[in-house]
């Protein structure tokens, strides 16, 4: 079996507040494979987007992010510098954020913000340095000659946007929302990279701009075989586009497996909740569904399921650490839940509800927790991966940052 393209094991993303320590990110593991379309999918707050950007250490100092393992194509990324993991960003690990007026410089013609990409993470021949795209923004701009120019206009046709050539000299405002996200799309495709993530990329677009945007990725996706993580919080979305999907609950994931196994047979109660609020066309409902209650603080979470206090099917063992569960073989992919009835012990009654927790089922379960604890207070895996300050490596590489041709011109 091949390697995953991103392998993330334990990644845990925390803040500190006035009020405490604020874990947004909460041992998290997942993996995405070559050409595979991975959604993470949850409602404002839980946690989507600092996964993102804790993977690709875009936090800085605001965050301290730990984790075991993050493994992509083969490179440890803790263990890089911040000057290669430059080169992965941008690079070999592209990202489409949310609004595309916040992340495109407005005083920047399109055309030129795809070249800069073009020539830092392409094959141009064209100088990079400070001083040298300080001279293309302000002074000469970048030649249409150039490659990176003739490349943005490539890219920009690639993404479906007419008349590239003029568009390409155009600011940011002189275009619609769907063509600022085209452009953001084909930004993330300069590099071109082997994994893009899609931070809810048509939250502010309407539904035919956003069908239009989806399709345009996955279209890309299966042109190109590049892998996609795609962060949202519609699940019509993700029924439609991906291949594997988290469900991630108060900074954690409930559930993760294949689209069409959670979707048709959902385990983790959230997730259950979640499919349940969508209104259907053969809907005879006079109210939709509503899961009751609120997301729990992430300052002073409640031990165990942080889902237990909104739960109908809360019992017990809900208050013991989570561990996760590995569904029957039969699935089409593998299938976790973090949900204690899914112990083989305890017994379920058909409407879901737990009618009798035997004393071997808890001591089963304290077993498993103690062995997951053992493992990860093992010296030669807790010393293995652990990185704070955002992310940067606290060791890593003496070699000195390159700044290009910052002294020429």
């Amino acid at each position: 079996m091949n390697e995953p393209l991103l392998d993330v094991r334990g990644l845990t993303t925390s803040f500190e507040t006035g009020q405490g320590r604020l874990t947004a990110v909460d041992d998290v593991s997942f993996s995405i494979e070559e050409g595979e379309v991975f959604g993470v999918v949850g409602e404002s707050g839980s946690g989507k987007s600092v996964t993102a950007l804790s993977v690709m250490r875009l936090l800085d100092d605001a965050g301290t992010v730990e984790a075991d393992e993050v493994w992509f194509d083969g490179t440890d990324l803790l263990s890089l510098s911040e000057a290669e993991m430059r080169s992965i960003r941008g690079g070999e690990i592209s990202m489409i954020f949310q609004d595309p007026m916040t992340s495109l410089n407005p005083v920047m013609t399109i055309g030129e913000q795809i070249a800069e990409v073009v020539r830092h993470h392409g094959d141009t021949g064209e100088r990079t340095g400070f001083w040298s795209e300080m001279r293309r923004k302000y002074v000469t701009g970048t030649s249409t000659e150039s490659r990176s120019w003739r490349r943005a206009i490539e890219l920009l046709e690639t993404v479906g946007i007419p008349e590239p050539e003029q568009r390409a000299t155009e600011y940011p405002h002189q275009l619609s929302g769907g063509m600022r996200q085209r452009v953001v799309i084909a930004q993330a495709l300069a590099g071109d990279p082997s994994l893009i993530i899609a931070d809810e990329p048509t939250t502010a677009l309407d539904v035919s701009i956003e069908a239009q945007i989806l399709n345009e990725i996955l279209e890309l996706s299966e042109e190109f075989g590049i892998s996609v993580m795609l962060i949202t919080h519609d699940l019509g979305v993700v029924r439609e586009t991906c291949d594997r999907v988290a469900v991630m609950y108060a900074s954690e994931f409930m559930e993760t497996g294949h689209v069409d196994d959670l979707f048709e047979d959902p385990h983790h109660p959230y997730t259950e909740g979640l499919l349940a609020s969508i209104p259907r066309i053969d809907d005879d409902r006079e109210w939709l569904s509503v899961i009751e209650g609120t997301v729990p603080d992430l300052i002073d979470k409640p031990s165990g399921c942080p889902f237990q206090d909104r739960c109908d099917y809360a019992f017990e063992l809900c208050d013991r650490p989570l561990v996760e569960y590995e569904l029957d073989s039969t699935k089409r992919v593998r299938h976790a839940v973090r949900c204690h009835r899914e112990n083989e012990r305890v017994r379920v009654d058909e409407s879901g509800h737990v009618t009798d927790v035997p004393d071997e089922a808890v001591a089963a379960l304290e077993r498993r927790i103690e062995a997951e604890n053992d493992a990860s207070n093992d010296p030669a895996v807790a010393d293995s991966g652990i990185r704070t300050d955002g992310g940067s490596p606290t060791g890593g590489s003496d070699e000195p940052e390159r700044r290009g041709d910052r002294d020429e011109y």
